[in-house]
């Protein structure tokens, strides 16, 4: 966690501190006043050594319950400086030598929750609600930690990289680009070089400065460095925004008072030259208790956001915002949908219905997390963990978005001393595609064929079928298409789907079966009772593809012909057909296709079938080109002879005519 969020403590910490310490009776050295002092100012660093130094010279039996109360002290300035590890071992102790206050076992549930550890940290927090069962913070936990479990193996399709760029050996964080070209991205680094020597006593690293890494005339990010004009000081400077037109920087400054507790204020700075003026402080109340920090400008350069401690909050620190026009009278809390009794901070206003912010007091993978919060259109937030691998169990805040979904956020996921580093992140585009090929009814490929796409997103896509009748299209989630087919000498093709609207690549499927205008094409899957013209129900998925490719071509007349086998006198035959062949006309009459487009004739057996280039794929048996005459099948054998029958006893359609109209 960023300096600036250790910074923004209550100075009720200071009282509280130094109540704690008069229970300290028996162990009131004079390191452990120096102790309790640096604590109540917030320098939790220098606190955490002298603790630690207390603490094991307390090791008589009787010291027992002293001991617990320093571990506790000392859990509470690891858990500031977010070393979670350290913290989770000292609550431990602060418990086992019976420490008396329950917050040390919420704050063990917390540290178990940073550290990822959400089964131990669920079984924590239970325990602190038994005891303690209108615990908002200890049911947020508990939710965020069975959230955390629920989603293990899941992740969103962001792409998260350690920006190593831009890191140094201390803490980098909170990247905030310039303007809207993306070229320059300022950020709070504590390296070695930055403004001043000496270390802060709060983080043990040395004082923030603002840094600048830019791109070079190919759009390659070059190192980053300080930051030119008389903004740096040997102070804590960080946590930048600007204005629109890029003149005007808002950021977070510290605030050092002897024996007091620091806090942060909100300052301004001019750019002039390329150069920074030195710092301005922006008043925001007349309130000069609470801190101030964390600026955010509305993209229309209208309001400031901005995280505060200031009474009238939900707890902990809020979201505010003021108007910058207007300013006295402006200042408006964000309300209790965005804000908890834990800490909301680091937002970033997107656009006026779009705001992202990090917080412990929503349900959360651990520490800090980025959530997304969308304007409904009734007025209210809604607010959505921005899930892994944006968010891990550590501390993820300071979020800035560049052009599209992609920019960068800082976290100190994966350090163990709790050093804050930027991270990039980016959503790739879905790849989602349709593809199939276009085929005769034979399944042979229709080189040439022009295939269509309309979807009701106003999409329009054309695409040629290559030589092999191929075809594939680039398509989005969630739009309903219409596609069609068609080719020379064939009849269109017409079909409909709808993508699905799930996060993720998906390619569909389709293919095209054009009929031929210039020889019959078999109706498949139409089938009649034993020696009858009656069909049956399995055939209306078959007599429902005929309608509509009648519907789909509308100036197309056809002949419906139906053939048997050998068996049979050639009257009986001719007769059967014929009567099959008009059972599918009533039918298509039937769903609305008008009678004179439709003619029928039976054939009985008098016109064999000749075997195809995918009858004899699915029968190898037989050679493409022969014709299954009476003579021909008497020769099979018997296995093969009913094969032969069935093939020619078929019911095929043959285009008489392409220029039909009703009127």
């Amino acid at each position: 966690m960023p300096i600036y969020t250790i910074l923004f403590m209550k100075r009720a910490i200071y009282f509280s501190v130094i109540i704690l310490s008069i229970l300290l009776t028996g162990c009131k050295s004079a390191k452990l006043s120096v102790a309790d002092e640096q604590m109540a100012r917030g320098e939790y660093y220098d606190a955490s050594k002298t603790y630690r130094k207390v603490y094991n010279k307390l090791t008589k039996k009787e010291q027992r319950g002293k001991r617990g109360e320093v571990a506790y002290k000392m859990a509470e300035c690891y858990r500031k400086l977010n070393q979670s590890a350290r913290a989770t071992a000292a609550y431990q102790n602060a418990i086992r030598y019976g420490y008396p206050d329950s917050t040390a076992q919420l704050h063990l549930a917390e540290m178990l929750h940073a550290e990822g550890k959400y089964a131990a940290a669920v079984n924590v927090y239970k325990e602190f609600l038994m005891r303690c069962p209108d615990s908002q913070m200890a049911k947020t936990g508990l939710a965020g930690s069975q959230l955390a479990l629920e989603n293990k193996g899941k992740s969103t399709r962001y792409v998260v990289k350690n920006a190593k760029l831009f890191n140094s050996r201390r803490s980098d964080f909170a990247p905030m680009y310039f303007d809207k070209t993306c070229d320059a991205l300022y950020f709070t680094t504590t390296n070695e070089k930055v403004t001043g020597d000496k270390k802060s006593e709060i983080t043990g690293m040395k004082k923030g400065d603002v840094w600048v890494a830019k791109k070079d005339e190919n759009g390659v990010w070059q190192r980053p460095e300080t930051i030119e004009g008389e903004l740096n000081t040997d102070a804590d400077e960080g946590i930048v925004a600007f204005s629109p037109d890029g003149n005007t920087m808002y950021l977070t400054k510290a605030r050092r008072e002897p024996n007091a507790s620091t806090g942060v204020e909100l300052y301004t700075s001019q750019r002039s030259d390329a150069k920074w003026s030195a710092p301005v402080k922006f008043e925001v109340t007349s309130d000069t208790v609470s801190s101030y920090g964390h600026p955010a400008v509305s993209p229309d350069g209208e309001y400031l956001y901005f995280t505060s401690d200031m009474p009238g909050g939900s707890g902990g620190k809020d979201l505010w915002r003021i108007n910058l026009k207007e300013r006295a009278g402006s200042l408006e809390n964000l309300g209790d949908v965005l804000n908890t009794p834990g800490d909301e901070m680091f937002p970033y206003v997107r656009t006026d219905s779009l705001l992202y912010f990090a917080s412990n007091g929503h349900p959360g993978y651990g520490g800090l997390d980025l959530f997304r919060a969308e304007l409904q259109p009734n007025g209210e937030w809604k607010v959505v963990n921005m899930g892994t691998p944006m968010n891990s169990a550590a501390d993820d805040f300071g979020i800035t978005f560049g052009i599209g979904e992609n920019g960068f956020f800082s976290s100190n996921r994966g350090d163990g001393r709790g050093y804050d580093h930027i991270y990039s992140f980016e959503l790739p585009d879905l790849k989602i595609t349709i593809s199939g090929w276009v085929l005769d009814k034979d399944e042979e490929p229709i080189p040439n064929a022009v295939i269509r796409i309309v979807g009701n997103d106003g999409s329009n896509q054309k695409e040629v079928a290559r030589d092999d009748g191929s075809f594939k299209f680039a398509i989005k989630r969630g739009v309903k298409y219409v596609m069609l087919a068609g080719a020379k000498g064939y009849l269109n093709g017409k079909q409909q789907f709808e993508s699905d609207n799930a996060e993720e690549d998906a390619e569909y499927a389709i293919d095209f079966f054009l009929s031929s205008i210039n020889k019959p094409n078999v109706v498949e899957n139409i089938f009649y009772d034993f020696d009858q013209a009656t069909l049956r129900p399995e055939s209306k998925d078959a007599l429902e593809e005929l309608a509509q490719i009648l519907r789909d071509n509308p100036h197309v007349t056809i002949e419906m012909a139906s053939h048997t086998d050998r068996w049979g006198s050639d009257e009986y035959n001719i007769d059967l057909s014929h009567r099959r062949a008009q059972s599918v006309v009533d039918y298509l009459t039937e769903v609305g296709i008008s009678a004179d487009r439709l003619q029928c004739q039976g054939y009985g057996e008098t016109r064999p079938k000749t075997v195809t280039k995918k009858i004899a794929r699915e029968y190898p048996q037989f050679k493409e080109g022969d014709v299954l005459t009476e003579e021909y099948i008497e020769a099979l054998s018997e296995e093969d002879q009913e094969v032969a029958d069935q093939i020619n006893r078929r019911t095929e359609f043959s285009v008489l005519s392409i220029d039909y109209n009703m009127y």
